[in-house]
């Protein structure tokens, strides 16, 4: 067999390869353990495909054309431009099925661009991978690793495939993505049992997950969709259609209204034809055009803009949002259910405190960069003169396999970059922190040379080293959990540096200070090894050491995080912290992170819940309290769809983030599930509607606000386009119930829709957040679109504009105008009417009557100056005559026409006053009880 042998050699990979001797497994995969030849690799690449997981399977694309198309308001002008194009009326056909395609391609078009934005982050896999091919170590592209492939990972590397180990050395792999578990896993190359689950395959590496330290060498078992993480994306069902408050109070309103339309116009016929005997074809036009006046054929285009700016805003603030409704869906949210590391904190251990036998010394600075003074007392600690500061830090510079590098430095090996000025740490973040520490003291390592080392086991909880210093001593190093290092002290080092007999009592309650701050806790301590000595083992360190002291070291909170949770609360939104840490540390950090602080809760609720609480209790239990716990402790994450259940059975709109596989299931029961772009895997991120792009919780926040923003923007449409329907409409209602002249012909209704469809009604999408917008409660789900204010609002509304339309077109009519020119002024008054009323809608329950309605959106004067451009083409341009049966006007006619405009305005402002008044008392209460009742 030649080098890796001949890939039509190979058989099938045993069913379980962490079971199985490595001779086994490559003797089944056709390889040894040099490795393939470059021509073995590139047949079995063709024959097995990229190393990659491939994009979801989409839906054909005339289905995805077809579901835009899918509304019953679009319905019924498919049924007009239908009837249109029978009766022969191409114009009106033309223009109605221009309004329906326009809409389906934006939503389609936007659809695409948020695929595209989330295919980038689907990059962010391991693009590399470090291969022997030929009999030499080579760099390839992640994609192109095969099963047979030998590979070699060191500290922070992502490993590119499944892996069987074939050597290791002192490796601890971080798989939390895959298995839920926060602590490195440590791996062997000996086998473990058949039956083993995946986070006990201690002999295996598995695609995507992160080598916190050490080194390995393995032959590849699986790629692609055939690695563990693959096959667990297979399995997630596909997220099933999103169906949001804001799409469930549309399909419901566009129902009723069409039903409305409906009987509408089936009266209107009854009547036209019985009491004022209209011809059948006068009846047909008739009937389109009050359907055409009716239908808000441009609101199902308008939400599908306003989220669509939305989703480009929410990008450009780190939020990749999947599907168009999950954007307005975030408005609605009342509960944010969030990971602690990386989301609320920096996931960057930080060393904040070193305590000794005789004082406690204060570490600034703020991640892995080694920037920062150490202070006791107010005064600078230095190492000459605290002999004991010297003591522990040196332990723990010694006894630390962590770097700490400027990012892009030759051989930084990659890892986890802070975001602290270009540092990278490459190791595990908790040895990040206390190397980190030891530069800051001024510890100098050059001179010191290990000998032999114990490394960290699970077991053990600690780690060992042998040093020989500068002048030829030898010293041995422990670092570890403060209970295992204290178990092996006879002594400690006093404020002086000599040794003094140990007070096990004072250090416990040292110990317990630290952790009830929230502080995770690591001890060192030190002795003196013989001349000569060139072993070390966990024997040689059972005891007789000294207690050098304690470092405190937490994962600070993102200021930003912290400020954003302080925003959700004052907009009534209940922030849960779910995290792996134990209970003490996990409530000290919620409450530096303002989310335990002060909140309300039933005196029978904990302060904090552990996984194992939550396992023991009912789901009767659980939801008795789930809404009065902030802090989740020790939690998996398949504890998370049990919280978010429990919420949702007391009408709660819930977000929850997530980045492990496990977390899928959560996410896809989450009202919004977010995911991580950064450490999420694939599955959660298809799973999630909102991938954040920064893992920072303050993201989730902005979107929050964006979402509130843009149903705000979504009602202002909706409260404009209705009344200016209703008031065209209207004129053609009552004009047939009274047998008078029809002051608009269809067509011209048409040309109304359509102009104000693509200039007025876009200007409000692009409005800016009212002021109280994140000081408001979270709104009700089941509260409609539109409440009893502003219903009012549109009657009156559609009453004025109808009114003053039908007032100028009679008028013109009483004073000998021709048919045409009366139509046209008719047509003009209802562009200036909807015109005025736009100023009246930019905002909800304040008056517009302020300097501020003339500014903050330029897009509505665009808007404004593309109206009247169009309208006067409509009057005065020749060939609009022949198409729309218009006719020129006189300045006295715009005249009368903007006069009545700004009457509609003023009386619309005093409505606004009115109602505002009722509403004043309402709002007052829901302030008042925002958080819960």
């Amino acid at each position: 067999m030649s080098v890796g042998g001949r890939a039509d050699t190979a058989t099938a990979v045993p069913s379980a390869p962490w079971s199985q001797p490595p001779d086994d497994v490559l003797r089944a995969l056709g390889t040894t353990g040099g490795g393939l030849t470059s021509a073995d690799a590139a047949e079995r690449l063709g024959r097995v495909g990229p190393n990659r997981l491939p994009p979801p399977e989409r839906d054909p694309l005339w289905k995805r054309i077809a579901v835009h198309f899918d509304d019953i308001l679009i319905y019924i002008l498919l049924v007009s431009a239908v009837l249109k194009a029978i009766l022969g009326d191409w114009v009106d056909f033309t223009v109605i099925l221009a309004v329906a395609v326009i809409n389906a391609a934006i939503g389609f078009v936007q659809e695409g661009r948020a695929e595209s934005a989330l295919d980038g982050i689907r990059q962010m896999l391991s693009v590399h991978a470090e291969a022997r091919r030929d009999g030499a170590w080579a760099r390839v592209d992640a994609d192109d690793v095969v099963p047979g492939d030998v590979v070699r990972v060191r500290s922070g590397d992502k490993v590119p495939a499944d892996v069987r180990l074939l050597q290791a050395t002192n490796l601890r792999v971080e798989e939390s993505a895959l298995t839920g578990e926060s602590v490195a896993a440590t791996k062997r190359v000996e086998a473990v049992g058949a039956d083993a689950g995946v986070g006990d395959r201690t002999s295996m590496l598995f695609s995507g997950t992160l080598v916190a330290a050490g080194q390995g060498t393995g032959v590849v078992t699986a790629t692609g969709e055939a690695t563990e993480i693959g096959r667990i994306q297979t399995m997630i069902s596909e997220v099933s259609s999103l169906e949001t408050p804001l799409t469930r109070q549309l399909d419901k309103f566009g129902k009723a209204l069409a039903v409305l339309i409906l009987a509408m116009a089936v009266v209107m016929v009854l009547v036209g034809r019985l009491v004022h005997d209209f011809s059948v074809p006068e009846l047909v036009s008739a009937s389109i055009g009050f359907a055409v006046a009716a239908v808000p054929e441009g609101l199902p285009a308008l939400v599908t803009i306003t989220l669509a700016l939305g989703v480009q805003q929410m990008a450009r603030r780190r939020a990749i949002t999947r599907k168009l409704p999950a954007v307005e869906t975030l408005g609605s949210v009342t509960t944010i259910c969030s990971d602690k590391t990386g989301t609320l904190t920096k996931n960057e251990m930080t060393a904040r405190t070193v305590v000794t036998a005789g004082r406690t010394f204060a570490v600034a600075g703020v991640g892995y960069a080694p920037e920062g003074e150490v202070t006791a007392e107010g005064r600078h600690a230095d190492l000459a003169d605290d002999p004991d500061l010297a003591a522990v830090a040196t332990a723990m510079m010694l006894c630390n396999d962590a770097r700490i590098v400027r990012a892009g430095a030759a051989g930084d090996g990659g890892g986890d970059a802070g975001g602290d000025g270009g540092w990278r740490l490459v190791g595990e973040p908790t040895e990040g922190a206390v190397r980190s520490l030891g530069m800051k003291a001024g510890v100098a390592t050059q001179g010191w040379t290990r000998v032999a080392v114990v490394p960290f086991e699970s077991e053990n909880k600690f780690m060992a080293t042998l040093d020989r210093g500068p002048d030829g001593t030898l010293d041995v190093h422990l670092k570890g959990a403060p209970d295992r290092v204290l178990d092996r002290c006879a002594t400690q080092t006093s404020p002086s540096g000599t040794s003094e007999p140990l007070d096990r009592a004072l250090w416990e309650r040292r110990i317990d200070e630290l952790g009830g701050q929230g502080l995770r806790v690591l001890a060192a301590a030190r002795r003196r090894a013989d001349d000569g000595t060139t072993t070390l083992d966990a024997d040689d360190v059972a005891g007789g050491l000294e207690l050098c002291g304690l470092v405190g070291i937490v994962d600070p909170p993102r200021p930003e995080a912290v400020a954003a949770i302080a925003q959700c609360r004052d907009a009534g939104i209940r922030v849960k912290m779910i995290t792996g840490d134990h209970a003490g540390t996990a409530v000290a950090i919620g409450r530096e992170m303002g989310i335990v602080d002060g909140q309300p809760g039933s005196p029978d609720a904990p302060a904090v819940l552990t996984g194992p609480e939550l396992e023991a209790m009912s789901t009767e239990q659980l939801r008795a309290v789930v809404r009065d716990v902030d802090v989740y402790a020790r939690t998996s994450p398949e504890h998370k769809i049990r919280i978010v259940s429990a919420l949702q059975a007391h009408g709660e709109v819930v977000s929850m983030t997530g980045d492990g596989v496990n977390d899928a299931p959560a996410l896809t029961q989450a009202d919004v599930g977010v995911a991580m772009g950064i450490k999420g895997t694939e599955a959660t991120k298809e799973a999630a509607e909102v991938v954040l792009a920064d893992d920072n919780f303050a993201t989730i926040e902005r979107a929050v606000e964006e979402g509130r923003r843009i149903y705000d923007n979504i009602r202002k449409s909706v409260l404009f386009l209705l009344p200016t329907n209703g008031a065209q409409s209207l004129v053609i209602l009552v004009a047939v119930l009274f047998g008078l002249t029809l002051p608009l012909a269809p067509v011209q209704v048409l040309w109304i829709n359509m102009i104000t469809a693509v200039t007025l009604s876009l200007g409000l999408a692009y409005e800016r957040a009212e002021p109280d917008v994140m000081s408001r409660p979270p709104r009700d789900p089941a509260a409609s679109i539109l409440d009893a204010v502003f219903l009012r609002r549109i009657v009156v509304v559609s009453l004025l504009i109808g009114g003053a339309t039908m007032f100028a077109f009679y008028a013109e009519r009483a004073q000998g105008a021709p048919l045409a020119e009366a139509q046209t002024t008719a047509v003009t008054m209802l562009a200036l009417g909807q015109l005025a009323y736009l100023f009246n809608c930019r905002f909800l329950n304040r008056s517009s009557l302020t300097l501020d309605v003339l500014r903050g959106n330029r897009v509505v004067w665009i808007s404004a100056a593309s109206l009247v451009a169009l309208q006067c083409v409509f009057v005065y341009a020749p060939f609009m005559h022949d198409w729309f049966d218009s006719a020129p006007i006189g300045l006295d006619e715009w005249a009368k026409t903007l006069g009545l405009a700004v009457v509609v305005f003023l009386l619309v402002e005093v409505a606004k006053a009115a109602g505002a008044r009722r509403l004043r008392p309402r709002r007052a209460a829901a302030r008042g009880a925002k958080v819960h009742p």
